[in-house]
């Protein structure tokens, strides 16, 4: 466990000090707070090897000391304060005494929030973005410095080995951005940058061992705070990767517990029964329900227990404190669905009172719209209160994408899938806040589910810029990266040209192969497209049903409407165009965004397994 004093350098923070009897503070959570902020409690944890027995009295302007708690454990202290509206930024003094004398004192810094943000700065994501998804470790290594770094407990870059570190990090990512810039992304999202201090396999981040500390192989929290205003000022925004479901083993208050039922205790280990189900469905046995919420992820990923408020407490300031101190622009949640609903609600409820332009998602990965559905917020199926999520990760709508590219075409398969996927949206309040993909870090490569085929891979991209939802491209599908996620980490690979001994730079023209070009190009030209194109961004949605195999659909607004047909048959298709009249109205030519001609379309034929995006002249 590192002392106050290396604390310190990471974080900043104000220096702790013990006067007198040999006190050690290890650390004080959260290491610093804002004055300013709407939420007027605020609660520390102390950690120190001999505070249980002490009187703490604080002499600062606007705040004011509640009480205090002394948990199970002795080596913790937890303060709750109350913060006025006249406190002030500064130094706030904590004086601890026993016995009528001065054991201890304290220094706490208040802040001054900042006004000199860039623009974009805590202004949510939306269906207006392309998500761009990166595992750090996996995209490019710019500060060969960190590679190795002594204190943590997996050492060392063994890019021959897949459950190994690699060696990307924050610094890689800044370096490339110009690339994100050319493909069109509008939104980067990362795979969890918090310390995974775990023996084995912590490369990917979902085993968190400090929260309020990025991991110092990917950087530092200064670096990522960079790298977040870097982003913005290049109209970039950055979503946060939270997991609230677990923890890693080895994380710094597991290994010492505050009060032991900050995780779920059972006589002998039980896994989770993953069965999301379980929360809402009528029928469901208290047993598998319990088993649902209450077991483990893994046997290394201890399972938090939010009954306990004061965890609940820790986990919602440390939400805030992300948000006030690197200017983030949404959350995506890990394993949403199998973390305390109650929880969720209450962190969502004063993440958007403090921040109401910020923006969330969360994993909900199952089987059925309904289901899905179900964990967002003001939906019509959820009769035990509104869970405050603005979407979700739409896996109902990944499969259908993938039935559509694969299946031969029938009355329920093939297109259809999509057909139907998306009659079920009135589930949701507004589905059009749903994250819509076509792989990512836990699922196959989609260039191998398409079987290598690019005439399947320009209608799903296609599909995936122009249908309702957020779009996300995972790090590699715009230069056809592939693999079987079998294990996992082969759909994991580093991107060709992040490390500088890589025989070829993917991120350059140069770089890349022909069928590569071709990919990347068409991903470039959609997204950029979709930039300028509110109709696609935000605009409304008409369907029709499939037949033969042919989808039509349109996006549109009061300004402008774009025509998508994408044939999954096996003839060419020639529109008949009086079934569409109501919305191509008197419509009669519009550019093909792909290769920008100018077309009739009384002329118009589509070939087998092709997709065209038409914007209508009118």
């Amino acid at each position: 466990m590192k002392k106050y004093s290396a604390v310190f350098c990471l974080f900043f923070i104000i220096p702790l000090f013990a006067v007198s009897q040999g006190i050690t503070v290890e650390r004080m959570d959260p290491p610093f707070w804002w004055a300013g902020m709407k939420s007027e409690k605020l609660q520390l944890l102390i950690k120190a090897n001999d505070l249980s027995a002490t009187e703490v009295k604080i002499d600062y302007e606007g705040l004011r000391l509640i009480n205090t708690i002394k948990p199970e454990n002795k080596a913790y202290l937890i303060l709750n304060l109350e913060i006025g509206k006249s406190l002030k930024p500064g130094t706030a003094k904590f004086r601890f005494m026993k016995d009528e004398k001065l054991v201890l004192k304290l220094s706490y810094e208040f802040r001054g929030r900042d006004k000199k943000r860039p623009t974009l700065a805590i202004k949510g994501f939306g269906p207006e973005d392309l998500i761009y998804l990166i595992m750090p470790d996996r995209f490019a290594n710019g500060d060969t410095l960190n590679d190795t770094v002594q204190e943590m407990n997996e050492k060392g870059c063994y890019r021959d080995s897949l459950m190994s570190r690699h060696g990307g990090d924050l610094q890689g990512i800044i370096d490339n951005m110009a690339y994100l810039r050319e493909l069109g992304v509008t939104t980067l999202w990362l795979n969890p940058v918090f310390e995974n201090n775990q023996p084995f396999a912590s490369y990917h981040g979902y085993a968190v061992t400090d929260h309020y500390k990025i991991d110092p192989r990917l950087g530092n929290n200064e670096k990522y705070r960079e790298l977040v205003q870097k982003c913005q000022t290049a109209g970039i925004k950055v979503i946060m990767d939270m997991v609230y479901n677990h923890i890693g083993s080895e994380c710094w208050f597991y290994k010492s517990l505050p009060f032991k039922d900050w995780v779920h205790q059972n006589d002998t280990f039980i896994f989770s029964n993953f069965r999301v189900t379980t929360l809402l469905d009528n029928y469901a046995s208290a047993y598998d329900r319990t088993r649902m919420k209450n077991g483990w992820f893994d046997r290394h990923m201890p399972d938090l227990n939010y009954d306990n408020p004061y965890l609940r407490r820790y986990m919602i300031q440390n939400a805030l404190w992300w948000i006030e101190y690197t200017g983030i622009n949404g959350f995506r949640f890990d394993t949403y669905a199998y973390s305390d609903m109650d929880f969720m609600r209450e962190l969502l409820t004063e993440v958007f009172a403090e921040y109401p332009s910020f923006n969330a998602i969360g994993e909900v990965w199952d089987n059925g719209p309904v289901i899905q559905a179900y964990f967002t917020a003001a939906n019509c199926n959820n009769k035990k209160g509104d869970t405050r999520l603005p979407g979700t990760s739409d896996f109902q709508l990944y499969h259908a994408i993938n039935n559509m590219i694969n299946e031969e075409y029938g009355w329920n398969s093939g297109v259809e899938r999509v057909y139907y996927t998306l009659c079920s949206d009135i589930a949701y309040n507004n589905p059009f806040n749903n994250l819509i993909f076509l792989d990512n870090h836990d699922v196959s490569r989609f260039f191998s589910v398409a079987g290598g085929d690019m005439k399947k891979f320009k209608i799903a991209v296609g599909f995936l810029m122009t249908t309702r939802g957020t779009p996300m491209l995972y790090y590699g599908t715009e230069i056809l990266m592939k693999n079987f996620k079998d294990p996992d980490e082969k759909v994991r690979e580093d991107f060709p040209g992040g490390w500088a001994d890589d025989a070829s730079n993917k991120f350059t023209y140069r770089g890349r192969n022909n069928p590569e070009n071709e990919a990347f190009n068409y991903v470039k030209t959609l997204a950029n497209w979709r930039k300028r194109n509110p109709a696609v961004q935000s605009g409304k949605l008409m369907q029709f049903v499939p037949e033969n195999g042919v989808y039509v659909y349109f996006r549109y607004n009061e300004k402008n409407t774009v025509m998508i047909v994408i044939n999954t048959g096996k003839t060419a298709w020639q529109p008949n165009l009086t079934r569409y009249a109501e919305m191509l109205k008197t419509s009669e030519k519009a550019f093909d965004v792909i290769s920008g001609a100018l077309i009739t379309l009384n002329s118009l034929q589509v070939a087998p397994m092709d997709i065209r995006i038409l914007d209508l002249v009118k």
